[in-house]
């Protein structure tokens, strides 16, 4: 995450999908996610840190997850997903 002197947010935040839509998972600046499936919203929440490339999820009922960062693209528990641009 950004130091304390930073105002410009991590570059990782935001929202991250796979290629078809079907699952789309938003990283907030406060250090949670919302992850949707399909027409479920926020079908998973919960914090995640990021150190380097790589991240670490502890979801909201207990289980934990971990994925990385490379060339843009967001490799997590067997799925790949894309930055979504800014709209």
């Amino acid at each position: 995450m950004p130091g304390p002197a930073s105002n410009d947010p991590h570059p990782y935040i935001g929202m991250w999908v796979t290629a078809d839509g079907n699952i789309r998972q938003e990283l907030l600046t406060s250090g949670r996610y919302d992850e949707a499936r399909g027409n479920r919203q926020s079908a998973y929440q919960g914090r995640y840190e990021i150190s380097g490339n790589h991240i670490d999820y502890w979801d909201d009922t207990g289980f934990t997850a971990d994925g990385y960062f490379e060339d843009g693209i967001l490799y997590h528990a067997g799925m790949v997903m894309y930055r979504q641009p800014l709209q």
